[in-house]
């Protein structure tokens, strides 16, 4: 049930970020719903949990959007992953460290999507892309964590979200 559950918040995240979000650009940008959910997940399971569910989350984006597949996997797994390092070090219970948590995050992943495109032969400027889009990307996902983050960490902690023990 709840992997059901994830599955489908992710789908909705990515549905909403493909259309209603096009309508709320900042800077030029809109909103990474699924990293942002990758990075929330992470950051409150671990670093091996918040890798597996970024790379199942970005491999849902790459297959929907048909462009680079593995890319988002790889980079939403790295943000998974590195959200994951502050589980036992972090406030969890705290929407301004997540809040940090999802900025680092953000930029995190995105500079690894910008590397690997890098890798493919994929030439874009870095301040292009530091200042056009990692940096908006983060700071828009910042803001979207002080609304979402404690609905998100009280229904992993004490919600339907929430890991039940074999």
């Amino acid at each position: 049930m709840r992997t059901v559950l994830l599955f489908m918040i992710f789908a909705v995240a990515l549905v909403l970020q493909a259309t209603i979000f096009d309508f709320f650009r900042i800077f030029g940008v809109k909103p990474d719903l699924v990293l942002l959910l990758v990075i929330f997940y992470g950051f409150i399971y671990g670093s091996k949990e918040g890798a597996f569910v970024g790379f199942l989350g970005g491999l849902l984006v790459d297959f929907l959007t048909g462009h680079y597949i593995g890319v988002n996997a790889l980079s939403k797994m790295a943000a998974g992953f590195f959200a994951g390092l502050g589980e036992t070090k972090l406030y969890k219970e705290n929407v301004f460290i997540a809040t940090i948590v999802s900025m680092t995050g953000t930029a995190a992943g995105q500079s690894v999507y910008y590397l690997l495109l890098l890798a493919a032969g994929i030439k874009i400027p870095f301040f292009l892309g530091l200042f056009q889009v990692i940096i908006p990307v983060a700071l828009y996902n910042g803001l979207l964590t002080l609304v979402l983050y404690g609905r998100f960490y009280r229904s992993s902690t004490s919600g339907i979200l929430k890991m039940r023990e074999i």
